[in-house]
């Protein structure tokens, strides 16, 4: 009798193992669920936290952009400690990089790249950190100095010079032959004795950002001996490009040698609070600027 009770059918057990594995999923889908939502706060956490970060830092570089037209007051500085100052991105440490901005994870890639890329050789370098956008490289651009491993003293020059002279057919210029500095190419520079192709592009490079020489002792800011080479130029001071310090923005000032961020930005903010300038004296007052600062700049700009 019983056993007509319990016995079932191959398809009755068969809907019998269906409906307790459904029992089953009713009882633990709640904590599946559970599990697979908090799995995925803890990831849209992470990535809020990570985006957050980073759109500090760019508002933090905003604040202290050069280009920045806000109506702040003169003295007035960014509210977080940001310290923008010249730095060696082959040296610096990780508070230096701290110090500009950089979150944690962007120097993590700059100590990588250094470690797996070696020396930044120049400047542009830079630019190839992993998650560094253009426009931040552009705010850091003018404090990045890079420390070269020797100086060009007279022993280097010989050494140039020697081996300019054995890979270069070009005939040397004869002793009384005058070039001018600031029109004469690297062709031509590489005609006057003991300049060679790397002194040539230093020369042309450097006058470039001055917007040309009006002085031959301006070949010391570049470690040349001014006086050996001084025979063999002539400088025409019309040839010089100037800058209108009514007109020019913080970038076009800041790409000057003679120009820093903070020198730029007195003299945007003078122009907007006090108007036009008409004389270097108008800045003497200010700390930013030195009298020998005045003297350097005069032949590079002007008014109007």
């Amino acid at each position: 009798m019983w056993k007509d009770f319990l016995y079932y059918t191959k398809t009755e057990r068969q809907g019998i193992i269906v409906l307790v594995v459904l029992i089953l999923g009713v009882y633990a889908a709640p904590k599946l669920f559970s599990v697979f939502t908090h799995a995925e706060d803890t990831n849209r956490t992470e990535n809020e936290k990570f985006d957050k970060e980073y759109h500090d830092f760019i508002s933090s570089l905003r604040d202290t952009k050069p280009h920045n037209t806000s109506s702040h007051s003169f003295q007035s500085f960014p509210q977080k400690e940001i310290k923008l100052a010249v730095f060696d991105p082959n040296t610096a440490d990780s508070t230096t990089f701290l110090s500009l901005g950089l979150p944690p994870w962007m120097i993590k890639n700059i100590l990588h790249y250094r470690h797996k890329q070696g020396k930044f050789r120049q400047p542009e370098d830079f630019r190839k950190i992993y998650g560094l956008t253009e426009e931040q490289y552009q705010t850091l651009r003018p404090y990045i100095h890079i420390t070269k491993d020797f100086k060009i003293t007279k022993d280097t020059v010989r050494l140039l010079t020697a081996q300019n002279i054995q890979q270069d057919t070009l005939v040397k210029y004869l002793p009384g032959t005058i070039v001018c500095l600031n029109s004469a190419d690297t062709t031509e520079l590489k005609k006057i004795p003991g300049i060679g192709s790397t002194i040539a592009r230093m020369i042309v490079n450097y006058r470039e950002r001055l917007g040309g020489f009006c002085r031959i002792e301006q070949l010391q800011e570049i470690h040349l001996k001014a006086e050996k080479l001084r025979p063999w130029f002539s400088i025409d001071a019309d040839q010089t490009r100037r800058i209108n310090l009514n007109k020019a923005g913080m970038e076009r000032m800041m790409r000057h040698p003679y120009i820093s961020y903070y020198q730029a930005k007195v003299i945007i903010e003078y122009r907007k609070k006090k108007g036009v300038l008409k004389s270097l004296k108008q800045l003497s007052l200010y700390e930013e600027f030195t009298p020998a600062d005045l003297e350097r700049i005069e032949p590079y700009i002007c008014y109007n």
